[in-house]
């Protein structure tokens, strides 16, 4: 038996800056702050948060879907891997990001993968892509020298 579970948020960006960064080494660990391995490949392997988690992307559809295989440290190594698909839908102020988590082994029920998600995910992506967004400010205009006539 295995039990599933949605998770959705609004991150103010694009659908397709928010699907770049997550197939993106560098930017899925600027936007989550850990470390991480990413492809934007179907069969290429990923890993997150300092290899807490890892799995394989199975479908990809630019700006629109990631569908990844997905394990934890915490899975006993028999226990097969979970699936998260990614759908990422635009809406006022930037992209509904929803996440559906299945196949999870019993054994996890009770980790907090659902927390996981806004506390190591969401929140952090909406601080980065927020971020991003806020104009630059005003910088004051250098103050002019004058000289004095004589």
């Amino acid at each position: 038996m295995s039990f599933k579970f949605t998770v959705s948020d609004v991150v103010p960006a694009t659908p397709r800056a928010i699907y770049d960064a997550w197939l993106d080494s560098r930017k899925h660990g600027a936007m989550t702050g850990a470390k991480a391995k990413a492809s934007a490949k179907v069969g290429g392997k990923w890993s997150a948060a300092g290899a807490y988690c890892w799995g394989v992307n199975l479908e990809l559809v630019p700006g629109k879907k990631i569908v990844q295989s997905w394990r934890s440290s915490d899975f006993a190594g028999d226990e097969p891997d979970s699936k998260i698909a990614v759908t990422l839908k635009p809406v006022s102020g930037g992209t509904k990001v929803i996440l559906l988590h299945s196949a999870i082994p019993d054994s996890q029920a009770e980790t907090g993968y659902r927390d996981g998600w806004f506390e190591f995910y969401f929140n952090p992506m909406k601080a980065y892509f927020g971020a991003q967004k806020k104009p630059a400010a005003k910088r004051a205009k250098p103050a002019t020298r004058r000289t004095a006539k004589k």
